[in-house]
């Protein structure tokens, strides 16, 4: 066997690009049984599934494992495991945010009903880890082993999210671990996944984990500041919807920094608020985050992440030309509009 998986890895030693992984993925995606009984259970499944969304944990996963030499189609079952994963958080993070839109449609509990989503969004945890099942032993393990940790610190970074919509005293150091948590350690982990299923070494693997890291904090500040500052057409989600529900983001805790007591009052005093209209609200937010300095420190610290994600890259044992495809699909992250 290991005769066969090295000639097949020294066969695809290129890379292809995003457009070709996502598609790649989709097609897999498509070829999947999820219509089963009961439909109440795995209809919302196809439904999340079929939403569309950037596809950009599993494209990674695809990606890595060519990075390492390996057909990105020997790691589909683990990029599958990674999107069904992700979509069960956002099916319950909707739920406890009572979000109405993700990716422009209705979420799952509008849809059908708050027990439904609870339930399929379990369902799909489950269905992440059979995946698995499909890798020999050996690697059955180290991705078993990587999904539970980082499942769990995607649970922790998601309590620390509910935490921080009542405290007054979150710091920025905290934040960052929340995000890094509820979102960056996924951005890894999908990374490490390719890595582990080309069986590449566990320096390597490492490396592209910490890649993955820093490129998953600047994604997610640069979330933060699409959902105040982004387009409704094309971010997919109801813009506005950090500020509507309180919470403590890079942007509210740079504004709290920078402005003056009577601004940072205001500020507070408005992340207090439960209103049924909150477009003076949003607009009041977005003017303190502008007029403090608050938005040009986020976008600088979405360019410091992704930069230490570029010099973890110099680091790895891979050739100039998988360098830059990689680089470039964090530029592309860096510049995104949804």
């Amino acid at each position: 066997m290991n005769c066969i998986f090295e000639a097949r890895k020294s066969e695809f030693n290129f890379m292809h690009d995003i457009s070709q992984y996502q598609d790649f993925f989709i097609d897999y995606l498509k070829k999947q049984n999820i219509h089963k009984e009961p439909v109440n259970l795995y209809e919302p499944i196809e439904y999340i599934l079929g939403l569309g969304g950037k596809r950009i944990r599993p494209v990674l996963t695809l990606m890595a494992a060519e990075v390492f030499d390996t057909d990105y189609s020997v790691a589909l079952p683990a990029a599958m495991a990674v999107e069904v994963f992700h979509n069960f958080s956002l099916v319950h993070d909707d739920i406890m945010d009572d979000a109405p839109l993700r990716r422009g449609q209705v979420t799952v509990h509008e849809k059908w009903n708050l027990n439904t989503g609870i339930l399929s969004g379990d369902a799909m945890l489950i269905l992440a880890y059979q995946y698995f099942e499909q890798f020999e032993p050996n690697v059955f393990r180290n991705l078993a082993k990587l999904f539970s940790k980082t499942a769990l610190e995607v649970c922790e970074g998601q309590q620390w999210d509910v935490d921080f919509e009542t405290r007054k005293d979150v710091t920025i150091p905290e934040y960052l671990k929340m995000i890094e948590y509820k979102t960056a350690v996924l951005v890894a982990a999908a990374m490490k996944m390719g890595a582990i299923v080309a069986k590449t070494s566990e320096n390597e693997a490492d490396l592209i984990y910490d890649f993955g890291l820093n490129l998953g904090l600047a994604f997610q500040l640069q979330d933060d500041y699409l959902d105040a500052f982004g387009d409704p057409e094309t971010f997919g989600k109801q813009v506005g919807g950090d500020i509507i529900e309180n919470k403590k983001t890079y942007l509210y805790l740079k504004a709290l920094e920078f402005s003056s007591k009577e601004k940072a009052s205001e500020l507070e005093q408005l992340f207090t608020l439960q209103l049924e209209d909150n477009t003076e609200k949003i607009e009041t937010a977005k003017a303190i985050f502008n007029e403090s300095g608050a938005s040009k420190a986020t976008q600088d610290a979405i360019e410091v992440y992704t930069l230490k994600a570029f010099e973890t890259l110099e680091k790895m044992e891979i050739n100039a030309e998988k360098k830059n495809v990689l680089r470039t699909f964090g530029e592309n992250l860096m510049g995104r509009k949804v």
